[in-house]
């Protein structure tokens, strides 16, 4: 089975290259307009993809591995150290309803038809996927099946369901320093689950677990002292650590 990297690479990044190719190849090769051969040979032509990507397309890609696959691929825009906005709310809500269905023993996925016909810029998608593909590829040097217990046994994967559970809410949270952590947490967990790597997906409970630490105070601060005093509390923990 090809790596996460190699497919994304090639249906996302390689086909935008080729399709553009081919349309600048259709153009130059074009019969005159108005000729015999015009019509047909626009028909010819392969249709180009739209400018959405939907969860319909992308679970096409997935094949049988759609649960590890979706909670890599949904929490990456937000667990990279770039901005990514309007992503960590709606791919909160579904990777939460993956969550629960893994945590009630699914095998199979399902989600509302109207999470699957909802489409992002897909121009906006391969900048991300782009940009996360090192960060992929890190992570595949390593990743082999080991301790699959954890990601395969009913016990493992609830306790995976309700840790990336509690990551997707902390994700929905409007709050500043909720969401890149958490996604970070979902993003290993899964990858191990992807890859049957029970040692991946433990590395990413421990982040899940000091994700849902520093969200806990995080909450306590703001109940306590309200937005800005959280706030301020936040940027002077900031200035202590810095080295």
């Amino acid at each position: 089975m090809a790596k996460l990297s190699v497919e994304l690479q090639k249906y996302f990044l390689n086909d935008a290259a080729s399709v553009a190719g081919d349309s600048a190849d259709s153009v130059a090769d074009s019969p005159i307009e108005g000729s015999a051969e015009s019509f047909s040979s626009q028909n010819a032509t392969p249709a180009v993809r739209s400018d959405e990507v939907t969860l319909n397309e992308i679970l096409e890609i997935a094949g049988e591995r759609t649960f590890g696959f979706l909670f890599v691929l949904l929490s990456l825009p937000s667990a990279l150290p770039i901005p990514a906005p309007g992503y960590s709310t709606p791919f909160g809500v579904v990777m939460f309803l993956l969550a629960a269905q893994l945590v009630i023993g699914r095998e199979q996925l399902w989600l509302p038809e109207k999470f699957r016909k909802k489409g992002f810029d897909r121009t906006m998608v391969q900048g991300l996927i782009g940009k996360g593909i090192p960060w992929l590829q890190k992570i595949e040097l390593v990743a082999r099946p080991r301790l699959t217990g954890i990601c395969t046994s009913r016990l493992g994967r609830t306790v995976i369901g309700i840790a990336i559970a509690l990551m997707s809410i902390s994700m929905m949270i409007p709050i500043p320093l909720t969401n890149t952590l958490p996604a970070i947490g979902i993003f290993v967990t899964g990858f191990g689950l992807l890859d049957d790597d029970g040692a991946i997906s433990l590395a990413g409970l421990t982040i899940c677990t000091v994700s849902f630490a520093a969200t806990s105070t995080i909450l306590y601060l703001l109940v306590r002292f309200g937005f800005e005093g959280m706030m301020r509390i936040v940027e002077a923990a900031k200035e202590t650590i810095k080295p």
